[in-house]
Order: C-alpha cells, then structure tokens, then sequence
C-alpha cells in the first residue's frame, strides 16, 4: 500500500489521497470498529465534525479533535443513509463541514455509510460474555479513581468510555445483597439444607472481597462503603425470609457465583458487550448495549433464568443430603438472583453498581420473573431498601408475615401471595404456582385472614405487596 501511494502521489496527488481514505476505512473495519471510534476517526480524518444517527436510535457526532459534540447537527454539508433492508433498520452518516464541501467528502461518506452498514450487521450477532480482570472491573466501577484511569480501565475491557453502559449484581440463591448468607430463598421455600453451599461466600486473593479493595476498607463493605455484613440474628429476632444456612462440615464443593454468572449470560444471547467479574462474593457485570441502546436486560436475564433444565444443578454442586429428622431431600436453591443497575455513563458506572445492590435485595430465587430485579422498573419502591431493616420488622403487616411463614404451611401462602400480587389474577397466581385455581384461592383467603387486607381490593393488595417487599428486605440488610 505504501509503494502504490508513492506511485500515485508523483502520478496524481488527488488519486493519492483518494486511496488513502478506502485504506483509512477498510483498517477501520478490519480491526471492528464501534460507532463511537467511526465517527471520530472519520471527524479526524476529514478535518471537520462527522456523525452518525440510525433510526430510532442514539446519535453519535465527534468534532475533529476527538471532542464529543451533544445535541443536533447545526449544518450537515453532506450525509449519506445505510442499511434499511433486511440487514437492519439502517441510519445516515454526515459530515458538517462550515462551508462548501470538500473535494473528497463524498467519498468519506460512501465509505463511511459502508462501514456503518458492516457494523449493523456485526451489533446483531449476539457476542459470548466475556470473563474479566477483576482489577480492571474495580477500577471501573470506583468512584475514587481518576476519570482518565476508569476510561483506560474501559478500554482495556473492549468497552467504550463515551457509551453508557448498566451494571448487573448477581449472587447466589441464599446469600444477601453482598454475596453474605441471609437472602430471602423462593417465596415460602424452605431453607437450605445443613451442609448445603447456599451462602458461602467466595472471597478473591487477598482476604478482602473486590469490592473492599476498590474503596480500601479492607473488610466486608462493597464498592461504595455498603456494609455487606450478615443480618445479626439477636435473640428474640422475628422470623424473616428463609435463608441460605451456609456450608456445613463435610459439604462437597459449592457453586462458584462467577460461573454460574458466566452461565446465566451464556444462556441469555444478549446483543451487548458482556464483562463479567467475581468480585468477593458477588458477580459484577458490565453490559454496554451497541451504540448505547437504554434497553434494560431484565427480561432476556429473566428468560435465561427460567431456561435451566429441570434438574440441572450449578457447576460443581452435588445433591442436597435428606432433610432434618429423615424428611426427604429438598431441592437445593442453587441458582441465582440478579438486580440490575440504571443506564448510566460509563464513566459513572459506581452508580449502576450501586443500583444494582440495591435491586439485587429485591430479587428472591424462584419464579424467572422474581430472580431478576431491575433497579428502573422498581421505581420509587426502591426507596424501601433505605429504610433500616429494625425498622421494617416493627411493622406490624412485616409481623404478620413473619409469623405466617414460620407457621406451617405459611410458606405456600407467602408464595401465593407473591403471585397474585405480581399477576393481579387468581388463574393467572395458579399456572405460575402450577396448582388449581381453588387452592391458591384457599392459601390467599388464609392470607386475608392474617394480614386483615382484602386482596381483591386493589389499595389492600398494594398494602399487601408493600407489606412484602418489606418483610423481604428485613432479611437481607
């Protein structure tokens, strides 16, 4: 290439630098490139702002000297479309050159439309996650670092700092918020069998969890100084949800929450970037959709939940032993539960992280559509986690909860609650609980007897949810 340049220059300067422009993009393309790094290599290479819109979704412009530039284009001196068949819904490219165009800009842009039609076709392949230097992901998700080193950190992961990304919690079924035993199991399932892995924690070299390390407390707080602690017990304490009993004396290997996490976003296909990490014992994901799309990846990790054969165990888990006092087996709640973070810059991705610990609080093991927890669909309800846990269990509905689900058979009212709560249908409760319709009936109208609610009466049925995302929380602080 650079004997022809030679040639073309003492030939023809114009063909030179014509031949310069296809080999500045087919480099580009060769080595897979993003949005992001088009646009700004090509306002780079034309000398003037250049950017890039597909339809419907998110705008990219780069000034020449490598600036991100906001809002609309105040001139387009020249544009290009792509795509809009079968291969996507396609987008336009401009050039925004002050004055008249330049003597090569139609060919920048026909070569850029080109590699923004290869890049619509790559972003739909949907790309294996990929496992990360925890260090790095640290870094990243820091909010004491400098901005330049969380933007290299990015980099060296294969994300891009000028796109938004989300950052998802994952943990094991049985453990807390940060990875700790103390975690509501399914609504209404029993605990852990002793000398199951549920709640072991996975500590990283070093003692300190990841997250300790980010911050350097040095103890059992996360990214952000949450402490990450198991609830106290205390005497007298009132019974919360089932938790995770932890490793007993000769229990066989446990999960691993980084390969369960690795799983759970192999079976998921998301189109997105994926880096995942273990940091203590928690997963951290970072996920950054192409060209920044805001889309939440809830409902595919909620699909990926629910797509685990029946029977399948984690990596490594063996079969629960016989219950206490010779009851049979149960099942061990060996899956995992994830909470989803906001889209935020990637440069701020602590914030996600931290939504995300949040949301993880809300995700209890069980039905795809409650081991997943988005921080976004929350709402306002997410403001409960701010409340003390002390505080939720004085209530007297978190009370009357407690009490039904130590009980026996409470258990299956807490989880026909749950269901008629999130599905506002009696028959709709019943298929998601797999039962009839009458004894789901039966179960609630226990439920309406201890709380004092009519949950046909839609201002008792809020009362009742709320009721048990408080009970829940109690236990996880």
């Amino acid at each position: 290439m650079k004997g022809l340049l030679l040639r073309l220059s003492a030939l023809d300067a114009d063909a030179a630098t014509a031949v310069r422009v296809i080999a500045h993009f087919e480099a580009l393309m060769s080595a897979g490139t993003d949005a992001v790094s088009l646009v700004r290599s090509t306002a780079g290479l034309a000398q003037c702002p250049a950017g890039l819109e597909r339809t419907g979704g998110r705008r990219v412009r780069f000034g020449p000297g490598g600036a991100a530039l906001p809002g609309e284009p105040e001139r387009v001196s020249g544009s290009a479309l792509f795509g809009g068949t079968g291969s996507g819904p396609g987008g336009r490219v401009w050039l925004e050159r002050p004055g008249a165009p330049g003597p090569f800009d139609e060919l920048v842009l026909e070569w850029m439309a080109i590699a923004a039609r290869m890049l619509d076709g790559r972003r739909r392949a949907a790309e294996p996650p990929h496992t990360a230097d925890p260090a790095l992901v640290e870094l990243v998700l820091s909010e004491r670092e400098a901005v330049e080193d969380r933007a290299r950190a990015l980099r060296l992961l294969g994300l891009v700092p000028e796109l938004p990304l989300r950052v998802v919690a994952v943990a094991l079924a049985g453990t807390g918020a940060e990875g700790t035993p103390g975690a509501p199991a399914a609504a209404g399932a029993p605990a852990a069998a002793p000398g199951s892995a549920g709640g072991r924690g996975l500590p990283v070299a070093g003692g300190a969890s990841g997250a300790d390390r980010v911050n350097g407390s040095g103890g059992a707080g996360g990214v952000n100084g949450a402490g990450g602690a198991p609830a106290r017990p205390g005497a007298g304490a009132l019974p919360g949800p089932a938790h995770g009993s932890g490793a007993g004396p000769g229990s066989g290997p446990g999960p691993d929450v980084g390969v369960e996490t690795v799983a759970l976003f192999g079976r998921s296909r998301l189109r997105s970037s994926v880096r995942i990490a273990r940091l203590g014992s928690l997963g951290a994901v970072l996920v950054q959709r192409p060209d920044g799309d805001p889309a939440s990846p809830a409902e595919e990790l909620r699909a990926a939940a629910g797509a685990r054969p029946a029977g399948a165990r984690p990596a490594g888990a063996r079969p629960a032993g016989p219950g206490p006092a010779g009851r049979p087996a149960e099942r061990a709640p060996w899956s995992v539960r994830a909470g989803v973070g906001g889209l935020t810059g990637a440069l701020d991705a602590a914030v996600s992280w931290r939504q995300a610990r949040v949301a993880l609080r809300f995700a209890v093991s069980g039905p795809p559509g409650e081991a997943v927890a988005d921080h976004d669909t929350l709402g306002p309800v997410a403001l409960l986690a701010e409340i003390p846990a002390d505080r939720l269990r004085a209530r007297p509905e978190v009370r009357a909860l407690a009490e039904l689900a130590a009980g026996e058979g409470g258990g299956t009212g807490i989880a026909a609650l749950a269901a008629f709560c999130r599905t506002g249908s009696l028959r709709q409760a019943a298929a998601e609980l797999h039962l009839h319709h009458s004894s789901v009936a039966a179960r609630l109208a226990h439920v309406e007897e201890v709380l004092g609610r009519r949950l046909r009466d839609p201002e008792d049925r809020f009362r009742a949810h709320l009721a048990l995302y408080a009970w829940r929380l109690s236990g996880t602080e």
